[in-house]
């Protein structure tokens, strides 16, 4: 890791259907071996079955499910004199998304309907009502920065 300076963030260029830039980094997040146009079928798809079901704008669920995972607080493992503490401190917005992207394409995956566009279909609903397994691992995270509060003040 170069100590001179931080790597310069990519440009992302907004999904062609919905003109989202989230939608693409979700997207970029669920390819595998660079098939993005899989990856796109397997999320408008998704955003299809959302709307039928919920008859309401998928991007609005897809948001607010999104805005239900991302983590307020998370522990660090922070090292002081030979014990290694688990301390507890707030997430940065750019890392929020990330792990709130994360948890909900994991969830989906380990869901048991047939296909993936049901699976994540199924999950981004679950997490726009506070349902599913996504949800809980942001409260997961929550509550085990809650049982170290009292290591707070190893924050660096």
């Amino acid at each position: 890791m170069s100590r001179r300076h931080s790597a310069e963030k990519r440009e992302i260029i907004p999904d062609p259907k919905f003109g989202d830039i989230i939608v693409t980094k979700f997207m970029n997040s669920i390819m595998y071996d660079g098939k993005k146009s899989t990856a796109e079928r397997i999320v408008y798809g998704a955003f299809d079955v959302i709307e039928k079901k919920a008859r309401v704008n998928p991007i609005e669920v897809f948001h607010a499910a999104l805005e239900n995972v991302m983590p307020q607080v998370e522990v660090r493992s922070r090292r002081v004199g030979g014990a290694t503490y688990q301390v507890p401190v707030e997430v940065r917005a750019d890392r929020r998304q990330a792990l709130a992207i994360r948890w909900l394409i994991n969830a989906a995956r380990n869901r048991n309907e047939t296909t993936m566009v049901d699976r994540l279909s199924g999950e981004v609903l679950d997490a726009a009502n506070n349902r599913g397994s996504a949800v809980k691992k942001r409260e997961d995270t929550h509550r085990m920065a809650d049982a170290n509060r009292a290591f707070s003040h190893y924050r660096w």
